[in-house]
């Protein structure tokens, strides 16, 4: 039967919230330590201000947008997200799928569940890879050729995860990684069974509990066994040395994904990185980290001429994307939103939400005399 379409992302959230485990919806809801971040962000986002042109003819309004030489219909990229494979059987696949189907490119998460080979070959996506480096250099750069072999259009660097964020919430669920069984999270998964039925069961029954499909397979185990190895741990020591390398090994576009600061976009650009994320990793890692709405346009003017600006975090409409855009950003990233759709309908629900994003847009660009996305510069006020 036919998954009736959310009107907006707070409905869509709604019903994810009801179908998923509650560790496993807050795992990819919450943020980090008080969530003082969480509330900021929608401050921020809410508090964008527009100044419309008027008289415009806008009766012809496109979201065309050419990110790193390539033409899209939209200005947007599906976020990496950890284990998403969990929140719809094959659900990067199915993200994927989504995202090839509205024309846009598809970030793969170091920590997915499902190969980027695999995803590649199923999904007819442009792919792009985020990578996480590993206390192992050698086992990294391994993992950087197995994206370059599946056709990786794009290399993610997250930059703003140095060590592993506080998040309570899942110590108390049991969904810390590695997963901790527990009768509270038995009794959880249960009382949703349709999500147990349709995406953990299946899991079981063809081929076990799921494991991070990225790591080397000598350290694969099952997300509910112990941590593996040193190895593949994550590297506390990366530095503007990591990058250099990266730089001379990839021959993609390179990505740094958690900039905040335009010193550090000027280093990036300085070491010919073609791209950044302006983003505080969606108030997930470090509580009080500032939003981008507060430093894009700063970030923008430093560097906008040298490499393309992308930017993310807590974007819940269209008039969101908007506010990004007219604060410097040629891009915007989507990560819990089409999450939401996903748990709800599949790869559908995604794509959903993505054409609902797109709506909203143009609509906003309608009101703000805006007939193309470069036109939305000079339409939103800088925050003071």
């Amino acid at each position: 039967m036919a998954v009736t379409a959310s009107l907006n992302i707070a409905e869509a959230r709604q019903r994810a919230r009801a179908r998923l485990p509650r560790g496993l919806f807050e795992y990819i809801d919450r943020g980090a330590e008080d969530e003082t971040g969480i509330a900021t962000s929608k401050t921020a986002l809410d508090s964008l201000v527009f100044k419309p042109r008027v008289l415009v003819d806008v009766s012809k309004r496109d979201a065309t947008t050419r990110l790193f030489g390539v033409d899209q219909p939209m200005p947007l990229v599906v976020a990496p997200t950890a284990v998403a494979g969990l929140v719809w059987y094959d659900g990067e696949v199915e993200l994927a799928k989504a995202a090839a189907a509205v024309g846009i490119p598809f970030c793969v998460s170091t920590q997915s569940i499902t190969s980027v080979e695999r995803i590649a070959g199923e999904s007819g996506a442009r792919l792009w890879f985020q990578l996480y480096v590993w206390r192992s250099r050698e086992r990294t750069r391994e993992l950087v050729r197995r994206a370059e072999r599946a056709g990786a259009e794009a290399l993610v660097l997250t930059v703003d995860t140095a060590v592993t964020p506080n998040r309570e919430y899942n110590v108390r669920n049991g969904f810390g990684i590695p997963i901790k069984p527990s009768v509270r999270a038995g009794l959880d998964c249960l009382a949703h069974p349709r999500w147990f039925a349709g995406v953990f069961a299946k899991y079981l029954r063809n081929g076990g509990v799921p494991t991070y499909a990225h790591y080397p397979d000598e350290f694969r185990t099952a997300l509910g066994r112990v941590a593996v190895g040193d190895e593949i741990g994550l590297a506390q020591d990366v530095g503007w040395g990591d990058v250099r390398s990266l730089r001379d090994a990839w021959k993609g576009k390179l990505i740094l994904k958690g900039v905040l600061r335009a010193d550090d976009a000027e280093k990036a650009a300085e070491l010919g990185v073609d791209g950044i994320v302006v983003s505080n990793h969606g108030a997930r890692n470090l509580d009080h980290a500032i939003h981008p709405v507060r430093c894009l346009t700063d970030i923008a003017e430093r560097v906008g001429d040298r490499v393309t600006v992308l930017a993310d975090s807590g974007v819940r409409r269209g008039s969101h994307v908007a506010g990004y855009l007219g604060l410097g950003a040629q891009g915007v990233l989507l990560g819990r939103a089409v999450l939401y759709g996903l748990a709800t309908d599949g790869a559908a629900g995604a794509q959903a939400v993505l054409e609902m994003i797109r709506r909203e847009l143009l609509t906003t660009m309608g009101f703000l005399g805006a007939p193309t996305v470069a036109d939305i510069v000079g339409t939103v006020e800088r925050p003071r």
